[in-house]
């Protein structure tokens, strides 16, 4: 059986949940590891660990750590009750989930997580911008389908259809 790991792009937000859930359902399997990608915006940290991770990103955090806001503080991020209840659903499934963050930008970021994981699949959420807004902001999903070196999943959320 080859050692899968899947990635999904995390920032909490309902597509990145729709990803998550979508990933446990269809992708995940026994012996797989499924590594939540978390990119936080770049910002001054001034302690140690943070300026170490600025660079490689964090440590594997496993579900348990991460499922933990003492914990989780110390790396700036709080994971909501509905993204740790889905991936306590897949460590039910015999999948190991562990979560790596990384700071600067997702489009960047995120590919550097595919190639130095390496990752054999990546799951990302849409979060649905409007066709004018994605040609101002740019789709990170959109950019990361182009550039990715492994296969890439869009999961769309149902709000998508009422996107202008």
């Amino acid at each position: 059986m080859e050692d899968r790991r899947v990635g999904v792009a995390v920032d909490f937000s309902p597509g990145s949940r729709a990803a998550l859930k979508w990933a446990v359902e269809n992708v995940a399997r026994k012996g797989d590891h499924l590594i939540l990608i978390v990119v936080r915006p770049e910002e001054n940290y001034e302690q140690g660990e943070m300026q170490l991770w600025g660079v490689t990103g964090s440590p594997l955090i496993p579900v348990k750590e991460f499922s933990d806001p003492t914990i989780m503080k110390k790396y700036g991020v709080t994971p909501d009750a509905e993204t740790i209840d889905i991936a306590n659903t897949a460590t039910q499934k015999e999948v190991t989930v562990v979560m790596k963050i990384y700071w600067g930008d997702a489009r960047e970021k995120i590919l550097e997580a595919i190639d130095k994981t390496p990752l054999s699949f990546l799951v990302i959420g849409n979060r649905g911008l409007g066709k004018l807004k994605r040609v101002i902001m740019g789709s990170v999903s959109n950019h990361i389908v182009n550039n990715a070196s492994c296969p890439v999943t869009v999961v769309k959320t149902s709000s998508e259809s009422h996107a202008s």
